[in-house]
């Protein structure tokens, strides 16, 4: 009696969960349960306005989307492609069929980001590995390691750029050095002993980065000689999160660890003013704030905080919109428009002019109501746009195609699995996949 009892439970169990099998939208996709028994799940906010948005707005139709001109890219030197971090609309022939797949070119985890630049794609492992691949000739060209044997052990995180057939690198162990990307070469190395900490911009001849203590430098890009540096805020525990930089044609914007963000005068270095962005109520050394890459467009400076959105004005750090909800992914702006994945999935998007939110829907949702599928979690990989239409990769290689006004149009799987942050080159989707062989998608 005791054993058809628990024969019936489990029974009941298996059949009260509701797993999607037939389009793999949700496989691999982390589940959240709310526990229904916590006891303060009644108790409200002391002040509403530090509440996460979780508001649904539809979109009225009576904002006209501008669009701009699709471009056919040819080149991606900067990890955030651009020196405002920002993208552009990108031309994809979008016919979602794989066109090439390369052999494995390394065993080893792969960094998340890939360059490419006259038909070569770059990208590096946690070896310290710089791994070159010929887009025309279809074949691997070289496989690059600036470190000694006594390195081999460590795990290392490089940042690359390029500029002019040469790669700049710096990594976790303090080392700056360049490569000519023609023979190979070293062309000069430095130890400056602490760890780097951000991603690299290259204005005139300068080489801009910060450590992990928050110090801002400004090398020499011909001789990783020291121009300047920049003491800021410096936090003792480390989290995920990176500084980052962003630039314009006058002007670094620097946020790092602490929370902080900067703004600093690219011919002279100076600091022009500074603004802190933590909210957390115990603002110390060891404080931790966790944000989202710097995006700049026009007059304006793009802040993902721990809790908030900043619109920030460039030349004087004015806040000109402060908004309760945060980006999970960076941020991108088309025609003064943003758009971002919030922290509680919402596809938000919003009149940088006016600070009007012109809609937010859940994705989870759409994507539930698009498939008439029981509403799961997705994990979110990417957010770009190409051909006028949001693109948002998941982490389980699925591309959801949105039209501007936040209407989901398709839903498609990705011929191969993918890895790497995705980049559009010459109206193709390139990346590398789970089993480090380079994709090229029509």
């Amino acid at each position: 009696m005791i054993k058809f009892f628990f024969i019936i439970l489990a029974f009941i169990f298996v059949n009260s969960c509701s797993f999607d099998d037939k389009s793999g939208i949700w496989k691999n996709e982390k589940i959240i349960s709310k526990n229904e028994s916590d006891p303060f799940k009644k108790f409200e906010d002391l002040s509403v306005a530090n509440k996460p948005f979780n508001q649904i707005i539809k979109f009225k139709g009576n904002f006209q989307f501008k669009k701009s001109k699709k471009i056919i890219n040819s080149k991606w030197k900067d990890i955030f492609y651009s020196e405002s971090n920002n993208l552009e609309n990108f031309t994809y022939k979008n016919t979602n069929k794989l066109t090439f797949k390369s052999k494995k070119i390394t065993r080893h985890q792969l960094n998340d980001f890939i360059l490419f630049d006259n038909d070569k794609i770059i990208s590096s492992d946690n070896k310290g590995n710089i791994l070159i691949f010929s887009i025309e000739e279809k074949k691997f060209l070289k496989k690059f390691n600036f470190y000694k044997n006594k390195y081999k052990n460590i795990n290392k995180h490089l940042n690359l750029i390029l500029d002019n057939n040469k790669i700049f690198v710096s990594d976790n162990l303090g080392y700056l050095y360049a490569i000519n990307l023609v023979n190979n070469e070293v062309l000069w190395a430095k130890n400056y002993k602490v760890p780097f900490r951000s991603n690299i911009k290259i204005s005139d001849e300068k080489l801009i980065l910060s450590n992990q203590n928050n110090f801002l430098f400004f090398f020499d890009k011909n001789t990783g000689n020291l121009l300047r540096e920049i003491p800021t805020e410096e936090t003792v525990l480390k989290n995920e999160f990176q500084n980052n930089l962003s630039l314009n044609q006058e002007k670094l914007f620097f946020l790092n660890t602490y929370g902080s963000l900067y703004a600093i005068n690219l011919t002279n270095m100076k600091i022009l003013w500074f603004l802190n962005l933590n909210q957390s109520v115990d603002i110390n050394p060891s404080s931790l704030f966790k944000g989202n890459q710097v995006i700049n467009y026009k007059n304006n400076v793009i802040v993902s905080s721990n809790q908030s959105l900043y619109i920030l004005d460039t030349n004087t750090g004015r806040i000109l919109f402060k908004k309760n909800f945060t980006s999970q992914l960076k941020p991108l702006i088309y025609n003064d428009v943003l758009f971002l994945i919030s922290k509680n999935d919402l596809l938000i998007s919003m009149n940088l002019i006016t600070g009007e939110i012109l809609y937010s829907y859940n994705i989870n949702q759409l994507i539930a109501d698009f498939l008439n599928l029981k509403k799961k979690k997705a994990q979110f990989k990417s957010l770009m746009i190409a051909n006028d239409k949001i693109f948002i990769f998941l982490n389980n290689s699925f591309l959801l195609k949105f039209k501007i006004n936040g209407d989901l149009e398709e839903i498609s799987k990705l011929p191969s699995k993918i890895n790497t942050q995705p980049i559009f080159i010459n109206s193709s989707m390139l990346y590398l996949d789970k089993k480090n062989k380079i994709s090229i998608i029509d």
